[in-house]
């Protein structure tokens, strides 16, 4: 018999969770506008209330410090447009939801961006972001993700988080692929702020957050009405949040299973490394999250391979899922100093909460089976 697809690509997006579709159809017999006084309205509104709760919860933050935007992206061309900084220090590894705002911001906004070098072990190179904060016009803002969305690496943000203290500077952290992967402490981060996404952690697209210190005013970049405590505004999307709240509940219960996660995860990775001796597993020295591969074949392009394992019913990504698709080398893996042909190679498995212990298995089957045929 056929197997079922196979889904390994939660890094790109979550499959929703059960308890986010019931959360949003719930939602969505709501007829209220959560900005009415009468009590359709303040039904509404304490079903938002609910999930900036739950949502805090997640990331040890106050709900008063949860601003809901339209997803990541938007969260990170917020925090990265009105930011009280004179000037950007901007981390080589990060997502284009961050680069790309970035530069529009130097090239328009004439403000100074200065780019955070990278390793090759996949972690920023602290001792270049002591310089940068000491050359970068003052206050500086240090955008630093909190674990790749590519390889996984966990970047050393607690180190980051001192200099930029030190230097009287800001630091947003993109935790889009760590949060529900990775237990966080928005306190403890001492971050200025933080950026979320509900789909990377199963729930509904079109919904994320930007975390901000509660004595850090920003801004509204988008205007109108004044939801939002004036922060950001237009109706807000009822349904998206109240799954984004949801399966922030059902992922804190989760965290302690992403050990089980890592350990299928090592195993697969463990079946190639036996298989294939130059296979390239790109950050595999560092902390990463629990449940990401990054693989390369040597003389295999990743387009060839994410075609045969879509073929062989695998789902899985080169590169960011956003940049999909785009006949470019990985800016993560170039970043990191990989050739230009081994940043073309490399492939991302990405495990997940309906994962199963036999899907590692297959994953690896499917790898080596895929790697004798192209390797001999």
């Amino acid at each position: 018999m056929p197997q079922a697809p196979l889904y390994l690509d939660y890094n790109a997006t979550a499959p929703l969770r059960p308890e986010a579709r019931e959360a949003m159809l719930a939602a969505l017999a709501e007829p209220g506008n959560p900005s009415s006084i009468h009590a359709f309205g303040r039904r509404a509104r304490a079903v938002k209330e609910a999930a900036r709760a739950q949502i805090a919860a997640l990331v040890g933050a106050e709900p008063a410090e949860i601003l809901f935007t339209s997803g990541g992206t938007e969260a990170n061309n917020l925090a990265l447009a009105r930011a009280p900084a004179a000037s950007l220090i901007v981390s080589a590894l990060e997502h284009d939801s961050v680069l790309a705002p970035a530069h529009a911001l130097a090239r328009v906004g004439g403000k100074p961006v200065y780019t955070l070098p990278a390793l090759p072990s996949g972690l920023v190179d602290l001792a270049a972001l002591e310089r940068l904060l000491a050359e970068a016009p003052k206050p500086a803002l240090v955008a630093l993700m909190l674990a790749n969305n590519e390889t996984g690496a966990i970047q050393p943000v607690a180190e980051a988080q001192a200099l930029v203290r030190a230097a009287s500077g800001l630091l947003l952290v993109d935790a889009i692929q760590a949060a529900g992967k990775l237990a966080l402490n928005f306190s403890g981060l001492q971050a200025d702020m933080i950026s979320l996404s509900a789909h990377k952690l199963g729930g509904p697209t079109g919904i994320g957050a930007l975390v901000l210190r509660g004595d850090l005013a920003i801004e509204a970049l988008q205007l109108g009405g004044g939801q939002e405590l004036g922060r950001r505004a237009g109706t807000e999307n009822l349904a998206g949040i109240a799954g984004f709240g949801a399966a922030a509940e059902a992922a804190g219960r989760d965290l302690g299973h992403m050990a089980a996660i890592a350990a299928w995860r090592d195993s697969f990775e463990a079946a190639v490394r036996a298989a294939a001796a130059d296979a390239v597993i790109h950050a595999g020295g560092v902390a990463r999250l629990p449940n990401t591969s990054c693989i390369g074949i040597p003389g295999v392009a990743a387009e060839l391979q994410v075609m045969a394992f879509d073929l062989a019913g695998l789902a899985v990504s080169a590169g960011s899922a956003c940049s999909s698709g785009k006949m470019k080398p990985s800016h993560v893996l170039s970043a990191m100093g990989c050739s230009e042909a081994a940043a073309r190679e490399a492939v991302r498995f990405s495990f997940g909460w309906n994962s199963t212990p036999d899907d590692a298995g297959r994953a690896a089957e499917a790898w080596i089976a895929l790697y004798r045929r192209k390797r001999g």
